[in-house]
């Protein structure tokens, strides 16, 4: 039966990762991967054998028709992008949609995802919330910034380690410094930190060290 399974895989501990998973990466036909040699990591310390093939933002363009082509044929294919959900700040939503749009069913399984863990242990109100992803590197930044420190609800981001000071920085100037965040790093990992207080303390403390891993920033809304 041909339908495009989505099923996330962990942030970072490999157990984070369910018994129907498992068994779904086992039972499909092809599994397309965002890195297929990161993803081959997973599927070794599963014994899972499943064939795979690249499917990642700098090529899905030019795949999706022969993907929906192989769906189309009967195959039973899973998605997965290099951790957490496909289609939340990776790729996924083209093919999708592509696949809605031609009548193939589409299955999607809960997972891991890194924004939700941080933003429950942020202890700022998760109760409504508007998550973001990645700002905007260039165009459109100072806009987006703007707009977001008018939002009386929490604001969720993704960041990367070596933007993480310019966009503490960026977030105080539109926010205001007393503003609460939680900054949190290495979700699930051995070295996980979350890092709480106003945004100029937090910024003081990332300033005077060298940050790694994958960042997501929770900020409290406007009072």
């Amino acid at each position: 039966m041909s339908k495009l399974i989505i099923v996330p895989t962990p942030i970072g501990n490999l157990e984070d990762i369910t018994l129907r998973a498992i068994r779904i990466l086992k039972e499909v036909d092809l599994i397309l991967a965002e890195d297929t040699r990161h993803t081959a990591k997973l599927l070794n310390h599963y014994e899972i054998n499943t064939r795979m093939k690249s499917h990642h933002q700098f090529n899905e363009h030019k795949t999706i028709d022969g993907i929906v082509n192989q769906l189309m044929s009967g195959e039973l294919i899973a998605l997965v992008s290099d951790a957490g959900t496909p289609g939340v700040s990776d790729p996924g939503f083209l093919l999708i949609r592509a696949c809605i749009q031609n009548g193939i069913e589409v299955e999607c399984l809960p997972g891991a995802t890194a924004f939700v863990p941080a933003l429950v242990n942020s202890g700022i109100p998760s109760d409504h919330f508007i998550f973001e992803g990645f700002l905007p590197p260039k165009k459109g930044r100072k806009t987006k910034l703007e707009k977001l420190s008018q939002e009386p609800y929490t604001v969720v981001l993704y960041e990367s380690p070596f933007r993480l000071i310019k966009t503490l920085g960026q977030l105080m100037e539109y926010f205001g410094e007393d503003r609460q965040v939680a900054v949190c790093r290495e979700l699930t990992k051995i070295h996980e930190e979350t890092i709480r207080g106003t945004l100029r303390q937090v910024l003081t403390h990332f300033e005077n060290q060298t940050v790694k891993g994958e960042i997501v920033i929770t900020i409290s809304g406007k009072k």
